[in-house]
């Protein structure tokens, strides 16, 4: 007896439209709204049909009605094959044999844990009062088995297997799902068996690793970035640059200061010690100086010629300057179509080998029990 959610021989009267249904999952898919299940306060016996207050026991023919009932939640189950408990930290009834027998509950993730998770997992408060990062459905109430990845965050174990067939990162924080080292080690061979073309050889990326959060940088490839810290594949490209242009760029932008030319110097001092002296030998001073400061100021002039000369080179158009990058999709900085230096293809902010199968599974813990009422 029951219906397609529970096995008991008992009805509930929702108290919120005073209906009769089967139980509060029936409610809320045939209502508007959802029923309030601490609210519950009378039952239908459907052996005898008499309305009555909430209890395991019918007050008339006397029959239990389940095998387990919590006067809290308002809860009855009849199913010999469960085993359920109370959890008054969580607030609800979940599966299990109880507290420090299978289960134990932590108190900053709130959530109720197999014993073999005590003290070896990730705490994240209140990790499991969100929704599932694939479904979407909440999973603090969720009557579906849900599993802690490694990185401590929480998903449905359904959602998890079809999800890792496609990606081996965590859809929240993008960490490894599992040990990658194995696959890592592949691609470190696959890089050295196949080289980046010579003219992508001054490019360097600058990345963040999604593994041990570090930024460090990387010669640029089409596809796999190493983070130098942890060897790590997982990164994301910040930006990428030429490296020879930004040298030329910085250069034009600083030139080196100029010398003082020391015929000037010597040529000033000479005159002004001539003109202390007679007429004569002023004027003659004063004409050869003239003469001396005309070729000075056509060293400088050559010098100044010389400076925006070598500023073109740097802002000119056969090297782009940082005003003619463009930034793609990604975020990942590559030469605008203008430059005469061969583009860069999309950069790829992960990983992923679709032929590659991974073991993820004996690298997480799972939560196998479940809200019941």
């Amino acid at each position: 007896m029951g219906c397609k959610h529970y096995q008991r021989k008992v009805k509930l009267e929702a108290n919120c439209c005073k209906t009769i249904f089967p139980c509060r999952f029936c409610h809320d898919e045939s209502c508007d709204h959802n029923i309030v299940r601490h609210e519950t306060r009378n039952m239908l016996c459907m052996l005898c049909m008499t309305l009555q207050p909430a209890a395991k026991t019918c007050c008339k023919c006397g029959v239990d009605v389940a095998a387990y009932y919590c006067d809290k939640c308002k809860l009855w189950d009849d199913d010999p094959k469960k085993s359920i408990y109370h959890c008054d930290d969580c607030g609800i009834c979940r599966q299990g044999r109880g507290l420090n027998d299978d289960y134990f509950h932590c108190k900053k993730c709130n959530i109720c844990m197999v014993m073999g998770m005590k003290g070896k997992h990730r705490c994240i408060e209140r990790n499991l009062e969100s929704d599932c990062p694939i479904c979407g459905e909440y999973m603090f109430t969720s009557t579906t088995t849900v599993v802690f990845m490694q990185c401590g965050h929480c998903i449905h174990k359904l959602c998890y297997s079809a999800y890792i067939q496609t990606s081996y990162q965590c859809p929240t924080c993008l960490k490894s799902l599992g040990d990658m080292s194995e696959y890592f080690a592949r691609l470190d061979r696959e890089l050295v068996r196949q080289p980046m073309p010579p003219e992508y050889e001054k490019y360097v990326s600058h990345i963040f690793c999604n593994d041990c959060e570090k930024k460090s940088s990387a010669k640029y490839h089409f596809f796999y970035h190493k983070c130098t810290h942890c060897g790590s594949y997982n990164t994301t490209v910040l930006k990428t640059e030429n490296t020879e242009e930004t040298a030329q760029d910085n250069e034009s932008k600083n030139p080196p200061p100029s010398s003082t030319n020391p015929t000037q110097s010597s040529t000033a001092a000479a005159t002004s010690t001539s003109s202390s002296g007679n007429e004569a030998t002023s004027n003659g001073s004063a004409t050869t100086t003239d003469t001396l400061e005309q070729s000075a100021n056509s060293d400088m002039d050559q010098q100044m010629i010389d400076s925006q000369a070598s500023a073109t080179v740097g802002n000119g158009t056969a090297v782009p300057p940082v005003s003619g990058l463009r930034n793609n999709s990604n975020g990942t900085t590559i030469p605008s179509s203008t430059s005469s230096n061969p583009p860069l293809p999309r950069q790829s902010a992960s990983l992923h080998d679709p032929h590659q199968h991974h073991n993820h599974q004996h690298h997480h813990h799972y939560h196998n029990d479940r809200e019941n009422n």
